[in-house]
């Protein structure tokens, strides 16, 4: 969309099932198998590719592949991409490899800054990095500490430059993500957003109950969810972090292709919009297969699933806000 244009799925088990039991009929657009189905983003009005780009892929990436990876993405029918500041150099990289599909996209942005001056800052440098006048979405970056939340949202906050932005036409909707239940559950009380960019993982719910709530009170306010570390499975260990075989991803995934496979669809089988893959190639050109010919899990492939989950160690737990 032009600027111009917007101007003018035990208890848990039970829990889940109960969650994601509207997922078909409420979320799904499409039943086209040869090109990546969407569903709607909470109250926006905007339909998303239920798997999003992750500017990490072409992060380090030569310029050419970079565009060869975003071109293969949108005709495979990706509209989704989701990038960040600290996510080196791919911004610099994203910028040029979308530009010639802008008008057709949703991009999704991110600052770590907690002040006003800070997020104008990241702001402004983004818009030129990736060769465009706005944002889709813009997002706090890892909203995770209760203070943080207060300072976003407090006097001089960086909420303050969000608001000023989206009437400069700037950016479209904002959004937070986080890797806090708690945290997560006070930005949803405490202001309007347009979207939360939330872990929804198997290992996660199945063995610290982090998720189930956030996703809840998100369907109770109408926001939009996008979903984190769908194939993600537990931390690296000590020597895993020195010299791991995926250098883009910090924690460890789910084992490739299955479990990995089996992972996202179990993550894409709740209410969630659309789930973002990890930024490993590998990794997200299995994501793009799952999603063409995506179908939920059946109730033997999600207990082989979570049959697998009792002695992982997750990636986050409740509590973990202060």
């Amino acid at each position: 969309m032009e600027r111009r244009d917007f101007l003018k799925q035990s208890a848990f088990a039970a829990a889940a099932a109960a969650a994601s039991s509207n997922v078909p009929d409420a979320l799904a657009e499409s039943s086209n198998t040869h090109s990546i189905p969407r569903r709607k983003l909470g109250k926006t009005g905007e339909s998303l590719s239920i798997i999003g780009m992750g500017g990490i892929v072409v992060m380090n990436a030569e310029p050419g592949q970079a565009k060869n990876v975003v071109a293969e993405s949108v005709d495979r029918g990706i509209n989704y991409f989701d990038v960040a500041p600290s996510y080196g150099n791919a911004q610099e990289r994203l910028g040029p490899a979308l530009e010639p599909y802008r008008s057709k996209s949703f991009l999704a942005c991110k600052t770590d800054a907690r002040d006003k001056d800070g997020a104008r800052k990241e702001l402004e440098t983004s818009l030129k990095l990736l060769k465009t006048d706005h944002l889709d979405l813009y997002q706090f970056h890892a909203l995770t500490k209760m203070k943080e939340l207060d300072q976003v949202l407090g006097s001089g906050g960086a909420m303050e430059t969000f608001e000023a932005a989206r009437k400069e036409g700037k950016i479209r909707f904002i959004g937070f993500s986080a890797h806090s239940v708690e945290t997560a559950l006070s930005a949803l009380d405490r202001y309007n957003f347009d979207t939360i960019l939330f872990p929804v993982n198997w290992v996660l719910y199945s063995r610290a109950n982090f998720g189930p709530q956030v996703l809840q009170r998100a369907q109770e306010k109408g926001v939009g969810i996008l979903a984190l570390k769908g194939m993600a499975k537990t931390t690296w260990s000590v020597d895993q972090q020195k010299n791991h075989p995926q250098p883009k991803c910090w924690y460890q995934p789910a084992g490739y292709p299955q479990e990995a496979s089996l992972g996202l669809r179990w993550t894409l089988g709740h209410p969630v919009t659309a789930a973002l893959p990890p930024g490993d190639e590998t990794y997200f050109r299995l994501a793009m297969d799952v999603a063409q010919g995506y179908k939920p899990l059946d109730h033997a492939e999600e207990q082989a699933l979570l049959g697998r989950a009792p002695d992982v160690a997750p990636l986050f737990h409740l509590g973990n806000s202060v």
